[in-house]
């Protein structure tokens, strides 16, 4: 069985092998809101777009992020996708903003998991567990999530300069009291530039952007540039060619500048260095694999090259042994038929 709803990331990752489709967009809706309890639930179907507007009006907003990668895109494909957009590094994942779920098994059971307060778990916390499950675990029907205000202020700072130079300022500035939101590195022309987005309360925006530096852009300057990083619609990312696949690189912040295979252009980093996008060809694919792992992170085929679609079965990195193992037992807990987007995330 192939769970969905807009199809806006099935793109990504290993694709499910072929069943019977189970569309969830009928099942959608905002149905309960309290702005002031910073809590909010939707039914899975629900528009991305549609939440997010609502919580605009209230002037708060899910500080992780998502991207949408389409119009389609809805609200448990965000929990089962567990995908984070630029704030992701210092405000957290889809999964910390998790705080109930209910799902229906591989046996047909409707479960209901957390609740909407944050100290609800005693035990395992399923809530989490299903961000970035892929639908291999059960048919998410409600999420219930932590929602936060707008910052009060916000300003961007540009600053020119070498990768090695972005990653060296980025560790500088994180053992430093500054309202760090988002990061972004990209190589253009031969000339680096480091986008820093800092965010928080007026009086911490102005004493940062004077400690700090750089070329000052107001937000809405760069309010589009940021919302293309988080869709991967800036120029870097429509450059790739047919013959290249994106790779997502998970390193520490700390990490160095990785030494890439010969013929691999530079970079895009993001979350202050954690996370380098790369675009390289499948067979560069076991160097990647091999460069991430070296300095403690991992790497994985987020969008296959067109020309080789088949690549796309790589898409997660090999987990450890006994990760292996612990997903196995999840997946025969939740789903032993094996009923559920069979296929993906390699199968357990």
């Amino acid at each position: 069985m192939q769970i969905h709803g807009g199809r806006s990331k099935g793109h990504l990752a290993s694709p499910a092998s072929p069943g019977e489709p189970l569309d969830t967009r009928g099942w959608a809706g905002v149905t309960s809101y309290e702005p002031s309890e910073l809590v909010v639930t939707a039914r899975a179907g629900t528009p991305l777009a549609e939440l997010e507007a609502a919580l605009a009006e209230q002037n708060q907003c899910l500080p992780f992020e998502p991207p949408h990668f389409g119009p389609g895109a809805t609200v448990g494909g965000m929990v089962a996708a567990g995908l984070s957009g630029p704030a992701r590094a210092s405000v957290g994942a889809v999964r910390d903003y998790m705080l109930g779920v209910s799902i229906i098994n591989g046996r047909g059971e409707p479960l209901t998991f957390g609740g909407q307060v944050m100290k609800n778990v005693a035990g395992y916390d399923v809530s989490r567990l299903m961000a970035g499950s892929w639908g291999t675990l059960g048919v998410i029907t409600d999420v219930s999530l932590k929602v936060l205000p707008l910052a009060p202020a916000e300003a961007t700072l540009v600053f020119e300069g070498s990768q090695a130079e972005a990653l060296d300022r980025l560790n500088a500035w994180g053992g430093q009291p500054l309202p760090l939101n988002a990061s972004c590195w990209v190589e253009d022309e031969g000339s680096g530039r480091l986008y820093v987005r800092l965010r928080g309360a007026v009086a911490a925006i102005e004493a940062a952007c004077r400690s700090m530096g750089g070329e000052r852009k107001t937000h809405a300057e760069v309010a589009g540039d940021w919302q293309a990083c988080r869709e991967q619609h800036l120029p870097w990312f429509a450059q790739r060619v047919p013959q290249q696949g994106l790779w997502r690189l998970s390193v520490p912040q700390t990490a160095p500048v990785l030494a890439l295979p010969a013929g691999v252009a530079p970079p895009l980093v993001e979350w202050h260095g954690g996370l380098r996008w790369v675009q390289a060809g499948h067979e560069h694919g076991p160097a990647l694999r091999q460069l991430a792992r070296s300095v403690g992170g991992s790497a994985s085929l987020f969008v296959a090259a067109s020309v080789d679609e088949s690549s796309a079965k790589a898409g997660f990195d090999a987990a450890s042994p006994a990760l292996q193992k612990i997903h196995a037992q999840l997946r025969q807990a939740f789903d032993p038929a094996g009923i559920f987007n069979p296929g993906r995330m390699g199968g357990c």
